[in-house]
């Protein structure tokens, strides 16, 4: 059985959310041709109207008009970019979307493309992720939408929604494993030397992201934090190191960040040690002295608050270390 899957693409599309997934579904395409002889995949990208899209990296590729697609898709899947809020607001597009959706037996995003899902409808009541830096803003615009900040991906029965640009390959992945098996999954994510089932989620990325992206004046602070989270890292400490008073310190801080350096120190070991549930088999006590926590009730405290899970709860569904 050969599955149609359609691309959408669009002027200012970012081309690793056409490119990822496109290539996880043509390396299981190569390593079933190779086994049995037939083709698991056929991959079209598709425009309206169009026989060239430009992506925000100034590259050019050929696209299939939509309007000449022969018979219904397996799976839809929109792109995000720079350009998706424009084409969100393309009411041609937008019905065209929702038209071949009704016949596709799975929809998905990638990126901001969650915006163009949101926009016609099939989001509503729907949990969906998008980048993170874009989920309020998916809130804001879409009430009706479950917007999750944290997930990689979300399925919620036929949709798929994706987080930032990558997670695009995360969610193929996990397409071709329903379709195929976790064997094949597994030897694609191989091929392409990426996780099957990437640890954690993508607030791993986010916090220290948006420490990074903040006031210049705290970048060697933050570089600093994330090795030494085992230390003492109280406000006095933290404010000598800034070479400012604990008052200037605190507000200047509060300014840059949006948030307290208690609440940006907790958000950093709780990344740590989300990392080492993951990727190891230490004891939870063990995890939590060496991200700085103190005690494993101080760590299950700050783990139920950020993400509404327990460590292990999180390295139950999450770790992958035997």
């Amino acid at each position: 059985m050969c599955r149609r899957v359609e691309l959408v693409a669009f002027p200012d599309v970012q081309m690793l959310d056409i490119a990822g997934p496109g290539q996880v579904f043509t390396a299981a395409n190569e390593l079933v041709a190779a086994a049995l002889g037939q083709t698991a995949y056929d991959v079209q990208v598709i425009a309206p109207g169009a026989a060239q899209v430009v992506a925000t990296s100034g590259i050019a590729f050929a696209v299939a008009a939509a309007d000449t697609t022969v018979g219904p898709p397996d799976t839809l899947i929109v792109a995000g970019g720079r350009g998706v809020m424009e084409a969100a607001r393309d009411e041609t597009l937008r019905d065209w979307v929702r038209t071949r959706a009704s016949r596709a037996r799975r929809v998905a995003s990638v990126c901001t493309g969650a915006f163009l899902l949101a926009a016609t409808g099939l989001l509503d009541g729907k949990r969906a992720v998008t980048h993170w830096r874009h989920c309020d803003e998916l809130a804001r615009r879409f009430p009706l939408v479950r917007v999750e900040t944290d997930p990689i991906f979300v399925r919620d029965g036929a949709i798929w929604t994706s987080a930032g640009v990558t997670a695009g390959i995360d969610l193929a992945l996990a397409m071709v494993e329903e379709d195929l098996g976790r064997a094949i999954a597994l030897e694609v994510a191989r091929s392409l030397v990426v996780f099957l089932k990437r640890p954690g989620g993508q607030a791993q990325f986010s916090a220290l992201l948006a420490l990074q992206a903040a006031d210049e004046r705290f970048a060697s602070l933050h570089d600093w934090l994330a090795e030494h989270l085992a230390e003492d890292l109280s406000l006095p400490r933290l404010a000598d190191r800034a070479g400012m008073s604990e008052r200037t310190f605190l507000r200047r801080y509060r300014e840059a960040t949006g948030m307290t350096p208690a609440s940006a120190v907790e958000r950093l070991r709780v990344e740590a040690s989300r990392q080492m549930l993951a990727e190891t088999r230490l004891p939870i006590k063990r995890i939590a002295a060496r991200c700085g926590f103190g005690s494993e009730e101080t760590m299950r405290r700050a783990f139920a608050k950020l993400h509404g899970v327990s460590p292990s709860d999180y390295r139950e569904r999450f770790g992958t270390a035997t």
